[in-house]
């Protein structure tokens, strides 16, 4: 395998990062390739198709930089399209799901709460991790429109993102969850917010470990001869580019130029 290769990520926008960390916590000599589709964002309001075909778009602008492995660092994005890009493209693709068993099995109180976007909650593969996992403890769901456009705003501990995360914790503390699945890749970043709202006792659980050791597994197993890449980063965004620098140089935790993607791509 040439040593061009590249693992590829995209997410809806910068929440992606989150699991981008893990990746590279994982497999640090890793040729990296990022995404944040903030011309689009957020998908949680978008239909199943629109995020099929922009995740389709996205796949192949990934493929054309070298990536030979790919990971859908979104939820939504994951239920609308991880079955059909599977379908047409022959390289290991890494998809999200809400962490529902690993929450599961850290609740004391046996009520978990999800906080996801509208998009996740209502889609086909949330409702089956429910119906299997739902039987053994109380399961509490949460959409929460507004938080992803402020984690793409870098505003995570203003007065509105605070207001936000007390007013969709709050219906599910009072049920008694003691354990939060945050259900979309933005919401690792607003953690520390959160615990400060909920309490440093809460459980927050989120699939970044979980998406990257898998993603290593699928290399291992199915890239067997592939060469290490170069450990670098590369980022693209299909909205404000100078924006963008700025958001993921501070997510990131580096300094870090944002390409705009190709007028075809956009």
């Amino acid at each position: 395998m040439s040593p061009s290769g590249a693992i590829g990520v995209f997410d809806s926008g910068v929440g992606g990062l989150s699991v981008l960390h893990h990746i590279r916590q994982r497999l640090p000599h890793e040729r990296l390739v990022y995404i944040a589709d903030s011309g689009h964002v957020p998908y949680g309001d978008k239909s199943p198709a629109y995020i099929e075909q922009r995740s389709h778009t996205l796949t192949r602008f990934l493929i054309e930089q070298g990536a030979d492995a790919i990971v859908i660092a979104c939820n939504t994005a994951t239920a609308a399209a991880v079955a059909s890009l599977r379908m047409q493209f022959n390289i290991p693709i890494i998809g999200m799901e809400p962490a529902v068993k690993p929450a599961v099995a850290a609740t004391r109180s046996g009520v978990v709460g999800v906080l996801a976007t509208v998009g996740t909650l209502e889609s086909a593969r949330f409702a089956a991790l429910l119906e299997r996992y739902g039987e053994e403890v109380e399961i509490v769901t949460q959409g929460c429109p507004g938080l992803v456009e402020q984690v793409e705003q870098g505003e995570l501990d203003s007065a509105k993102t605070r207001q936000l995360v007390e007013r969709y914790t709050a219906p599910l503390l009072a049920r008694g969850a003691d354990t939060l699945i945050l259900g979309c890749t933005h919401y690792p970043f607003l953690a520390p917010l959160i615990r400060d709202i909920a309490g440093q006792d809460i459980s927050l659980v989120d699939t970044g470990a979980a998406v990257a050791r898998q993603l290593q597994r699928r290399m291992e197993s199915e890239l067997p001869a592939r060469e290490r890449g170069d450990a670098t980063a590369r980022f693209f965004t299909s909205g404000d580019p100078v924006f963008a620098t700025r958001i993921v140089s501070v997510l990131w935790g580096s300094s870090t130029a944002v390409q705009t993607l190709p007028r075809d791509f956009l």
